[in-house]
């Protein structure tokens, strides 16, 4: 199961006071690791890269601020978004793997 984590580098004007995306990257890497071992893995894709499909969809949203970054998503499905809890995330990735 794969986990998306968007974002730039620079960080948003309201997220002064928060981690940058690729450290919630980071962070939540580590955290569903310790959790999940290998059966999730964290992936940031940077907003202003040059991409595709899904991925190229959610940035345009997040660039045109529809959406708030950084962005956390599973399987297509938003699961975080601004300062993302990890119990959500954990609570959507448990209810992916049970269903």
């Amino acid at each position: 199961m794969e986990l998306l984590v968007f974002g730039a580098e620079q960080l948003c004007a309201s997220c002064a006071h928060l981690p940058s995306a690729r450290d919630t990257a980071e962070w939540l890497e580590a955290a569903l690791h310790r959790k999940y071992g290998e059966a999730i893995t964290v992936r940031y894709v940077d907003i202003y890269s040059e991409l595709a499909g899904m991925e190229a969809e959610f940035a345009a949203r997040i660039r045109a601020e529809e959406l708030w970054y950084p962005l956390v998503v599973l399987n297509g499905m938003i699961v975080g978004e601004g300062s993302p809890k990890l119990k959500e995330i954990e609570h959507a990735i448990e209810s992916m793997q049970i269903g």
